[in-house]
């Protein structure tokens, strides 16, 4: 097993006590908060039958260093105990919806794309181990629970992962400001994984000679860019919205397409 690790806030710490009771180790809570939110942190581990502890907020500080942690703090088990992406992929009750972040090494980025996943259903967030900030204690708390319920797969090599998915019949789709279609106008895939590039780089130029199709995010005003959990709400709602008019077996397919 993995190291124990800290998770922090309301959001993070009730979704991993209603989502994997088993992984919490203990809670940790200020003594002097008995609001309706610690209430309800309290009964969850207590329910599940979770150790709890409640202290000093000072001793919570000392978790991470200090920080915003509304006074409360879980140790976790820090083995994922989630299914591999393949078993993932293979147990979908519908076409995949995918997020892929190349580079994306700002936890507070990478927390809030968790956000806009989990509220548009994506299956699954996929980065490279070695460009990603990684699921860290504020990522989990940005992502208000998302980290909880939305598979987060780090790969070693993106390139291979992206070949291995469009051998599933995924369409690999970024988003590149100079692209000649737009969001909006192009024939988008239904099963789809949106590719999004780091906060100053965009993407790799592996990834993007990886993509089979590339469109813009039109920009009306005076900036050139978004911030990229922006993009991606989007971009993955956008396939949502598709999803919704075209109706069951609608949608451009892999091997359907003229190519």
């Amino acid at each position: 097993m993995k190291d124990a690790r800290a998770i922090f806030g309301f959001h993070a710490v009730l979704a991993r006590l209603r989502a994997d009771p088993a992984s919490v180790i203990e809670v940790f809570v200020d003594e002097a908060r008995h609001d309706a939110r610690m209430r309800d942190v309290v009964s969850a581990a207590e329910r599940a039958g979770v150790p709890l502890h409640r202290v000093a907020a000072k001793r919570l500080d000392g978790f991470y260093g200090g920080g915003r942690h509304q006074g409360v703090v879980a140790r976790v088990s820090g083995a994922d105990a989630r299914a591999s992406l393949d078993d993932l992929l293979d147990g979908l009750a519908e076409l995949p919806l995918l997020l892929i972040l190349d580079g994306v090494t700002d936890p507070h980025n990478l927390g809030a794309c968790l956000r806009v996943a989990d509220a548009a259903g994506v299956h699954a967030v996929i980065a490279p181990k070695d460009r990603s900030a990684g699921l860290s204690a504020t990522v989990m708390k940005v992502a208000s629970g998302a980290a909880e319920s939305v598979p987060f797969f780090p790969v070693t090599n993106l390139a291979r992962t992206l070949g291995e998915l469009k051998e599933r019949g995924i369409w690999i789709v970024g988003t590149d400001g100079a692209a000649p279609a737009d969001l909006y106008s192009a024939d988008l895939p239904e099963p789809v994984a949106w590719v999004m590039g780091s906060e100053g780089e965009g993407m790799r130029r592996l990834t993007r000679e990886t993509c089979d199709l590339l469109v813009r995010i039109p920009m009306h005003g005076r900036v050139e860019s978004l911030n990229v959990s922006v993009a991606a709400g989007l971009c993955v709602y956008e396939s949502r919205r598709r999803r919704g008019l075209a109706g069951p077996g609608g949608g451009l397919r892999r091997g359907a397409e003229s190519r």
